[in-house]
């Protein structure tokens, strides 16, 4: 005769399988607790002893934490449907900003048309300072000395190497290292500055596709007056 407390050896009760789903948030293990514990609970109902039916207390607290096992499964899916309309609210608001010019905090801009704009402020005046042009592969390709007033200076570069040569369209990375009167390194923040091409979502996020560098949103920094 199936007791009260398990269905069949080894099998956990519907209680113990309540109790144990009501934590994980993993949707997927969250469903498969929920169907377990309907399915022993049914069982149980059925096997009951009717000389020692189950205990109305254990019953109620059962259906309790039925109960909280379903709104967790529906708040799950309710916040995933959230977060899917924030994403495409966030898309739509980027998307008159396709053909822009935007400045982002990244130190990776496109080389498109033989041109390619960084941004590197130092928040000191230094002694010594060279910038240098990275290719994809972390290689140097360019570097010439750099601006040592403490302030913000635009670097645009053409695309010429150390070797004369053209380097291809591609994202290249801007490199700073400055230093002051008594050699020790002064940190300078890089950002870059690229044109829109298009809007997507990337790892949930509304993100800007410039010249095949990946922005997301959250980079922003600020819109370059239109030419228009």
């Amino acid at each position: 005769m199936v007791t009260s407390t398990s269905v069949s050896s080894g099998v956990p009760a519907a209680s113990t399988v309540a109790n144990t789903a009501t934590s994980p948030s993993d949707p997927a293990l969250l469903t498969q607790n929920f169907n377990t514990f309907l399915t022993l609970l049914t069982t149980q109902l059925k096997n009951q002893d009717p000389l020692s039916p189950l205990d109305t207390n254990q019953f109620t607290q059962q259906l309790v934490s039925f109960s909280q096992v379903e709104q967790a499964i529906d708040t799950n899916k309710n916040l995933q449907a959230l977060i899917g309309l924030q994403n495409s609210s966030e898309t739509i608001q980027a998307l008159p900003l396709v053909g822009r010019t935007i400045e982002y905090s990244d130190s990776t801009a496109p080389l498109s048309n033989g041109q390619a704009t960084f941004s590197y402020t130092l928040p000191t005046n230094a002694a010594a300072g060279t910038l240098a042009v990275l290719d994809a592969n972390g290689k140097v390709v360019f570097s010439q000395r750099a601006e040592t007033a403490a302030g913000r200076h635009v670097f645009t570069w053409n695309g010429n190497t150390a070797a004369g040569a053209t380097a291809a369209d591609g994202d290249y990375s801007l490199r700073i290292v400055a230093a002051d009167a008594q050699g020790q390194p002064i940190a300078a923040s890089i950002t870059a500055l690229g044109q829109v091409s298009g809007v997507s979502v990337v790892n949930n996020a509304a993100t800007f596709n410039v010249g095949g560098v990946s922005v997301p949103m959250s980079e922003l920094l600020n819109i370059q007056p239109s030419s228009n």
